[in-house]
């Protein structure tokens, strides 16, 4: 553990000299939402559970679960993706390690 602290030291030092965003360099996701109708998720993990009520994402720091109705994966990337549907709410599951 005292090995991933000193990496992210080193990490962070890099960064602020090339002035770097922490979203860029890292894994850390970045979601924006724009309105109650369109969500741009960016450095994802993986799709859980995808249904037009409920899509449950899997992200390097947790989960990212979105609910609504007539949700849609409207645009998918390796890094990128953009939900579109009526969405009533947002909550994140952290992982918490050991």
């Amino acid at each position: 553990m005292a090995k991933r602290r000193r990496e992210n030291k080193i990490q962070n030092k890099v960064n602020k000299l090339l002035e770097m965003p922490a979203e860029i360099s890292s894994n850390i996701p970045k979601i924006t939402i724009l309105g109650f109708e369109k969500m741009l998720i960016e450095n994802y993990k993986a799709i859980l559970e995808y249904q037009d009520f409920y899509i449950r994402i899997s992200t390097y720091i947790g989960i990212l679960n979105i609910n609504g109705y007539e949700l849609n994966l409207n645009e998918m990337t390796t890094d990128d993706l953009l939900i579109t549907g009526k969405i009533e709410g947002v909550d994140f599951e952290t992982i918490t390690e050991e």
